[in-house]
């Protein structure tokens, strides 16, 4: 039987580990958090990856889990109200699309899994390969052989830098930052997304359907004295990183001076700047890249939990037709998903217009064709305009049919 070992638990390395098991390979995986992580932020699942969750059986869980969020409410410096917009439309999404926090959906692909093995509080810190395997070095376990080595340790993926080099090879900045963290429920509406948009930057505030706390997020322009956030390092420096928020939003409006005041006791604060990964190859020998450590398409796009999802589903079963030729498994799976990522890439710079505005000037004519569009003739027709480069890039790809038997 296959060994193969998945660095990362979330929600690419969950799926994949399913995958793999179903066809018949043994996976391994390895997560540096010290137990699951259930927390996070909304993601949203549409097109081919719908498929996938088909395939696993997991749809009617996953739907149970929707966030329920019904509203979005633009409101300017003051609180006070500038547009309205349903929910679903904000979010691009349509027909069958599902909107689920990160974490539900790592939890369910993680006990849907069975009983892969999962090793928490632990990472991969050396590789070193040979035609017939892999021989691992872990911070804290035990060194082991496996036949093959997949990354899904997202953006800044270790198994990436130690087999195809430095994060700057790879890395392709978006010129924004992004922030999330949870916040008290009082800076919320139930099922209702809060939008603060000013030149520049921008703040919003979402708590979803029975949710006990809020999430606030910040997206700004990245400024020339952020530093490398590809760094662990810098990544880690949460203390750095609130002091690069108050600076960025120094004299904003609305409840933001609140909610920077309130990001100390904030357990789960994460900073970066918006990247995409762009790679000339998502193999080396034994070891592969699947969901953003292959090809992250950044926040922006939408689609990163998609990628993830539908990048497992191909990467295994590629793997498993290719039988004992790794090879020939990474390179089938390439040549089916590079089309499907790059269309979904694609969608990120497009989307980014949209969510942080330059000028006051673009921010009063977006609220004001906010407020006319409920009226506006051919109404639907220009939803539909706005919603179908997501839903073609969502189905851009066809997705592999191949037998499966269970482990």
């Amino acid at each position: 039987m296959t060994d193969v070992l998945i660095s990362g638990g979330g929600v690419a390395g969950s799926a994949l580990a399913w995958w793999l098991r179903r066809h018949g390979l043994r996976p391994t995986v390895v997560e540096r958090a010290p137990a699951p992580r259930d927390g996070g932020y909304k993601v949203d699942v549409r097109g081919a990856a719908l498929t996938v969750l088909d395939r696993m059986g997991l749809t009617g869980q996953v739907r149970a889990h929707d966030t329920g969020m019904r509203l979005a409410r633009f409101l300017d410096g003051r609180g006070r109200q500038l547009a309205t917009m349903d929910a679903a439309l904000f979010g691009g999404r349509s027909d069958d699309d599902v909107e689920i926090m990160r974490g539900d959906l790592t939890r369910i692909l993680r006990a849907a899994a069975g009983d892969v093995e999962h090793r928490f509080d632990d990472s991969v810190t050396a590789l070193r390969a040979d035609a017939d395997g892999v021989d691992v070095t872990f911070a804290r376990g035990p060194r082991r052989r496996f036949d093959l080595v997949i990354g899904a340790d997202g953006l800044h993926s270790t198994v990436r830098r130690l087999a195809f080099g430095p994060a700057s090879r790879h890395l392709r900045p978006l010129g924004h930052h992004i922030a999330i963290c949870t916040v008290p429920a009082g800076f919320g509406e139930e099922r209702v997304e809060l939008l603060h948009p000013a030149p520049g930057r921008s703040v919003g505030v979402y708590r979803t359907a029975g949710a006990p706390d809020a999430r606030a997020l910040f997206l700004f322009h990245s400024p020339g004295d952020a530093g490398d956030h590809g760094d662990p390092g810098d990544r880690g420096d949460v203390a750095a990183q609130r002091a690069l928020l108050g600076r960025a939003f120094a004299g904003a409006g609305w409840r933001v001076p609140e909610l920077l005041a309130a990001l100390p006791d904030a357990p789960d604060l994460y900073l970066d700047e918006m990247s995409q990964v762009r790679m000339a190859s998502w193999s080396a020998g034994r070891v592969g890249l699947v969901g953003d450590a292959a090809y992250a398409a950044s926040p922006a796009s939408g689609q990163g939990t998609s990628l993830g999802l539908v990048g497992a589903y191909v990467l295994a079963a590629a793997l498993a037709e290719a039988g004992g030729n790794p090879a020939a498994g990474f390179a089938a799976y390439e040549r089916r998903m590079r089309p499907f990522v790059a269309a979904n890439q694609a969608l990120a710079e497009r989307n980014l217009k949209g969510m942080v505005l330059g000028s006051a000037g673009q921010i009063r004519f977006q609220t004001l064709m906010l407020r006319l569009l409920p009226r506006l003739p051919g109404r639907e027709r220009m939803i539909s305009r706005v919603a179908e480069p997501i839903r073609r890039a969502a189905t851009a790809i066809t997705l592999p049919d191949l037998p499966t038997r269970a482990t």
